[in-house]
């Protein structure tokens, strides 16, 4: 529980909601460990992993078989998580919870998200749910006003909770600055090149031999996923369904030698004029009314922008606002289109797009009485 004051004579206490991570062994599931230290709203009674992890302390599960602890984020281990003993998906009491982080990394994300949404709400960082009809995804400070089509998917379902998904972390800083662009001067195209981060592809995804000295110039699947989730997230909710954004998106995805954060080169047609001389104040303008303000892991500035045509840079931005601020910089007027730019964007794909992006969405959730 944490405590607060209401006046200088009268103490409240707030009880935290409990929460589980399932998946926690892994990459994501170790940036849920982390981005959930010491969080003022929520704490961590539960957590889940594989069969090969079940029953041993959470220490013991992380350790490979050389006896060398694998934590793969940055930072020490949390200390409340060190002794946590890891449970199967089936010894997760779910009457002593309140909601679910899903971090699973396989196919099996459907059905174990299935099965605790008809009981809690679940936020997920996997794509089992993101294309469903009644389900939204959200990115706080965007698309906020989506999450009512979480009622529509409980009643549909016959659930007691529902399934949250982030998009792919790809999408996400596209969504994040286009939003502005979109509600301002209205968008009609969008061509996307990403230099997306070796983190990106998990544990195992890139090889080292692969990426050194190199560009790999198609990551699969992921382009399909940014139309349609760009699309989706852009959209308007309307008589209980989802709108989509009517924007053409093309993009090409491309894996990096950078280590976290992902950079995208965006060229982006609109309906009016648009002056790039004007474009910072109308992200100035987004970062005095941001939704998320003041939320526990919103950063202090939703957008960062850049004049200098050297930013952004991953090595000098992954770091701004603890990896939740979005920064766009090379602003430049685009002649291909009569009205249009260009700019560079920059996101941090493991935190903005993943855990840490899923901890603001629980509060911005916690915060409109869904959880």
């Amino acid at each position: 529980m944490s405590k607060g004051i209401l006046n200088e004579n009268v103490e409240i206490v707030f009880m935290k909601k409990r929460v589980a991570i399932i998946g926690v062994t892994g990459s994501v599931g170790q940036e849920f460990v982390q981005s959930l230290d010491n969080h003022p709203w929520f704490e961590v009674t539960q957590i889940a992993a594989s069969e090969r992890s079940a029953g041993k302390n959470y220490l013991d599960a992380i350790r490979d078989e050389s006896g060398i602890i694998a934590w793969d984020v940055g930072g020490i281990i949390p200390d409340y998580i060190k002794d946590m003993t890891v449970s199967t998906i089936d010894e997760i009491d779910v009457s002593e919870l309140d909601l679910i982080f899903s971090a699973v990394e396989s196919v099996a994300a459907r059905d174990i998200e299935t099965k605790f949404a008809k009981d809690l709400p679940v936020i997920s960082t996997s794509s089992a749910y993101r294309y469903e009809e009644d389900v939204p995804i959200l990115i706080p400070g965007v698309n906020d006003e989506q999450a009512e089509l979480l009622e529509v998917q409980k009643k549909n379902r016959d659930w007691k909770g529902w399934v949250a998904p982030l998009p792919n972390c790809t999408t996400t800083g596209l969504a994040i600055t286009l939003k502005p662009l979109l509600e301002e001067y209205g968008a009609k195209k969008v061509m996307m090149t990403s230099m997306q981060a070796i983190s990106g592809g998990g544990k195992t995804g890139v090889s080292a031999m692969g990426i050194t000295d190199n560009i790999i110039p198609y990551i699969p699947k992921e382009e399909g996923k940014v139309r349609k989730e760009t699309r989706k997230i852009l959209g308007k909710l309307k008589d209980g369904k989802i709108e989509d954004a009517d924007i053409r998106v093309s993009c090409t995805c491309t894996r990096v030698p950078v280590i976290d954060g992902h950079t995208e080169s965006v060229f982006v047609e609109t309906e009016k004029e648009i002056d790039p001389n004007l474009a910072k104040d109308t992200y100035d303008k987004y970062n005095d009314k941001i939704s998320v303000a003041g939320l526990p892991s919103a950063p202090e500035k939703y957008y960062a922008f850049h004049e200098d045509p050297t930013r952004p840079q991953p090595r000098m931005e992954r770091e701004v606002g603890d990896g939740m601020t979005t920064t766009i910089g090379r602003v430049e007027k685009e002649e291909l289109f009569e009205n249009g730019l260009k700019y560079m964007l920059f996101s941090h794909n493991k935190k903005m797009g993943s855990a840490k992006g899923a901890v603001l969405l629980a509060e911005m959730l916690h915060k409109k009485n869904k959880i």
